[in-house]
């Protein structure tokens, strides 16, 4: 965001700081349908390593209560949920209606429901739960989309109980060896899928251009102990193309 307050990115463009979040809505309203599809060709399935990672990296105990933010359609909700009962629940929160409802269908369809899931409309600057609500956070590839980032890393620390531990599985910085490979990948092979599969290529383009704005591993490790987290650590995963940063309310 800039400094005053005014403007901040949407991809490499600077737009009303009200305006982000509509923007942002109309690309995820577009992708919805072939969400799924695009993360398994996108990135040659290995996105689902990533959140098994992030998974295990959690603790999931039964009975425990969880967050999962910007949860989309539902690929953490439904591996997270049959480790958190008997007695436990995953709240599956989006920001856009259109992927909410996508992630309940998929959830159903894997016979993922009852009490141990429940769904959410909501954004994550303004969490609608009350203080610490929640055992574990979760937010996976959502951050970057998010306008005031400050903002939904305080309502995280917020919802959590002390001992309480955050997750952010989200794109990141690749190491430099990897930059030109993903470069090329991300802004030529990427809206080229898109525009072929999901008939968008403007979407993600966008995609592409909001990972390089998402700050990198130490500035966001920074930005979450900024506001209150403790013990914060990443994981640098693919090469640090994607990293699970981690940290703990006390």
């Amino acid at each position: 965001m800039s400094a005053d307050k005014d403007t901040t990115h949407f991809g490499f463009s600077e737009v009303p700081v009200t305006e982000k979040a509509r923007r942002v809505r109309g690309v995820f309203d577009s992708v919805a349908s072939r969400y799924d599809l695009m993360n398994d060709l996108m990135s040659l399935g290995i996105h689902r390593v990533w959140k098994r990672f992030t998974i295990e990296k959690a603790g999931l105990r039964p009975g425990m209560q969880v967050l999962d933010l910007a949860g989309g359609t539902g690929d953490l909700a439904a591996l997270m949920a049959p480790r958190v009962t008997p007695g436990g629940r995953v709240v599956l929160s989006d920001i856009n209606e259109a992927m909410l409802r996508r992630g309940r269908e998929r959830l159903l369809d894997r016979g993922v429901a009852g009490e141990s899931v429940e769904y959410c409309l909501a954004d994550a600057e303004t969490l609608p739960f009350e203080d610490e609500s929640f055992d574990v956070v979760t937010i996976a590839f959502g951050l970057r989309n998010v306008t005031r980032k400050e903002a939904a890393l305080a309502e995280m620390f917020r919802v959590l109980r002390p001992g309480g531990q955050l997750l952010i599985l989200e794109f990141s910085k690749p190491a430099s060896p990897l930059a030109p490979a993903y470069d090329l990948y991300s802004f030529r092979v990427l809206p080229a899928i898109g525009k072929l599969v999901a008939g968008d290529d403007a979407s993600y383009r966008y995609l592409a251009e909001s990972i390089r704005m998402h700050p990198d591993q130490q500035t966001l490790q920074a930005t979450m102990e900024a506001q209150g987290f403790e013990g914060c650590r990443y994981h640098n995963l693919s090469g640090g193309i994607v990293a699970l940063h981690r940290g703990w309310k006390y």
